[in-house]
């Protein structure tokens, strides 16, 4: 089996997997060989396309997002002129359409990984979130939202990570067969309940500070309970959209982090209560089991992937989006009931371990797989 992956994101657990199951043929990314290496992929399975890579880094919005599709276009046309065999050819949305035309050639059956919602959906209540707040919204280019509703058409399977992202493709006429519902998993060697340092009830979120997740709403919410001793930490790059929130909302107790790296998260998990994703259009958070596998209770909303593992009433709540109430509501009965978040700690981290590692991520995509390749 054949992973092309622009980037990281979860191809390498996928690609260890593979490799562990032993039906890993090649990895093409745009990290250094090593790079891959590090993170636990055989190196001699790796092809690289690195110099792809500085151009996805480079600082400046509008630069990189244009240089970042001119690198997906390279990295593609890149992994189709040297995909010469395979049973099975892994790409991800939005860089993978020409490669998939190659793999059509060679015989092989394809899946493209969609993170986020149909891309249709996806600028459609992006737009409607702008709109909202009276903000203009840049969407993706057409030529770039065709190249990816190709890839769809041409895919033999897509993959999705959560119940949500599953019907906007299924609301836009794709069969259920072509579906693969495969929700994403969390390290849990890197992630695992840390000693709290004091008794302060805190809300945490991470992820970028954007209208998309949310967060003039968990900052409503917070600032109006005003709840006597609490926290509200914001860990992310702050975008421009949400500077005048912040500036609304700002209180005792509000913090906003910044950006951290990945490796320094779990100290700002273990020094939370609650853990709230209130994303407007989220896929799937990979935050949210990084948070239950800590131990945290988690409150989200429909669109971000929590449903799927996150057992309402048991390990956190579901609320609508946009709905500041319901978010007041929960983070209120949690902050009053310290038992019940006890509880939903220890929940969350049960349901982290039986049910949401990376490994059986893994399996589950290698049966989906191994399914694919007994279908006509």
């Amino acid at each position: 089996m054949v992973v092309a992956v622009c980037g990281r994101f979860h191809g390498f657990h996928l690609a260890i997997a593979l490799q562990q199951h032993g039906v890993l043929h090649t990895l093409f990314t745009s990290y250094p060989a090593w790079g891959a290496s590090y993170f636990g992929v055989d190196r001699r399975r790796v092809r690289s396309l690195w110099p792809v890579e500085l151009t996805r880094r480079l600082p400046g919005f509008f630069l990189q997002r244009s240089l970042s599709a001119l690198g997906l276009q390279q990295f593609d046309a890149w992994v189709a002129r040297n995909l010469t065999e395979g049973e099975v050819l892994v790409g991800w949305a939005g860089g993978c359409l020409t490669s998939l035309q190659q793999a059509h050639r060679l015989g092989m059956k394809t899946v493209v990984e969609r993170s986020s919602s149909h891309i249709q959906h996806q600028m459609a209540i992006l737009a409607e979130e702008y709109d909202r707040w009276g903000l203009g919204f840049e969407p993706n280019s057409p030529q770039a939202i065709d190249r990816e509703l190709q890839e769809y058409a041409q895919a033999t399977a897509i993959a999705v990570p959560s119940q949500f992202v599953r019907q906007t493709f299924l609301e836009r006429g794709f069969p259920p067969t072509k579906l693969l519902h495969l929700p994403f998993g969390v390290s849990l060697t890197q992630f695992h309940p840390l000693p709290k340092i004091d008794s302060t009830f805190r809300v945490m979120f991470c992820g970028n500070l954007s209208l998309q997740k949310g967060i003039p709403y968990l900052l409503q919410a917070f600032a109006e309970l005003n709840l006597p001793g609490a926290e509200l930490w914001l860990v992310g790059t702050v975008l421009p959209e949400i500077r005048p929130c912040l500036q609304k909302y700002d209180r005792e107790g509000l913090r906003v982090m910044g950006k951290q790296p990945q490796g320094q998260l779990i100290r700002f998990y273990a020094q939370s209560s609650v853990f709230c994703l209130p994303s407007i259009q989220d896929g799937f958070g990979v935050v949210i089991p990084q948070a239950m596998a800590c131990g945290l209770p988690v409150i989200h909303t429909p669109h971000t992937g929590g449903p799927d593992i996150v057992r309402d009433g048991i390990d956190g709540f579901c609320v609508p989006i946009r709905d500041v109430e319901a978010l007041q509501a929960k983070i209120l009965y949690l902050y009053e009931n310290p038992s019940v978040l006890q509880e939903m700690s220890q929940n969350a981290r049960q349901q982290a371990q039986n049910a949401l590692s990376w490994e059986r991520y893994g399996e589950r995509a290698i049966a989906a797989y191994q399914n694919l390749l007994l279908s006509p």
